[in-house]
């Protein structure tokens, strides 16, 4: 389910909360409710807005050295249909080509739990 940051003008906070994309909240004690929070001083029945806010990093590009020390892999398309591994470590292969067993990236030797 979307997440949803709500505003009150009288006590200043906003609270972050989880529900339906069709539901709409608008009074304090419904997101104290959602969100499992108790409404402090401020009368349940205070109006509340909900605010647009992006979500986190989405507007923090990284770049592929960054992905790479982090443990991601990322493939770029090129216009021949192979990928290219912009990530590679190691041995990997530059160029992946598909049905090519020996040219997929190490994700055994990057994923641990």
């Amino acid at each position: 389910m979307p997440r949803y940051d709500y505003y009150c003008e009288v006590n200043g906070r906003t609270v972050e909360v989880v529900h339906r994309i069709d539901e709409r909240l608008s009074t304090w004690g419904e997101v104290c409710t959602a969100a499992g929070i108790d409404t402090g001083e401020t009368r349940p029945d205070t109006s509340v807005r909900r605010v647009i806010t992006s979500p986190p990093m989405a507007n923090t590009p990284v770049g592929n050295s960054h992905l790479k020390n982090l443990g991601f892999t990322k493939l770029e398309k090129r216009y021949d249909g192979n990928y290219e591994n912009v990530t590679r470590t190691g041995g990997e292969s530059r160029i992946i080509k598909p049905g090519e067993a020996a040219t997929m990236p190490h994700f055994h030797k990057k994923h641990s739990d």
